[in-house]
């Protein structure tokens, strides 16, 4: 498993334990899990949708598709969601500055 042994593991697991605290790994794994799960409904949905479509889909539709599916995948690991909510807090007032 990528040259890391019981050792390296174990210290890896005590600075995660360290950085994080004992509450906050299991909400970490819990959104990390929903991402990869979601990742995987997508996957499976997009590859469904280009077989029963049976051509691509325009470009522009796309990368909207795959930015509004990575925002919400991103959504569940909390401290991404912390972070994307303070983004759009700081753009409301940049926006409020400017007019």
């Amino acid at each position: 498993m990528f040259g890391l042994g019981t050792p390296e593991l174990i210290v890896i697991g005590v600075i995660v334990f360290l950085l994080f605290g004992a509450k906050r790994i299991p909400e970490i794994g819990k959104g990390l899990g929903g991402a990869i799960r979601e990742f995987r409904d997508a996957r499976k949905e997009s590859s469904s949708d280009a077989v029963t479509q049976g051509k691509k889909e325009a470009p522009k539709q796309q990368a909207s598709v795959k930015s509004s599916r990575a925002e919400k995948m991103a959504k569940q690991i909390p401290g991404v969601k912390q972070a994307m909510d303070m983004k759009d807090k700081i753009d409301k007032v940049k926006e409020i500055m400017k007019s």
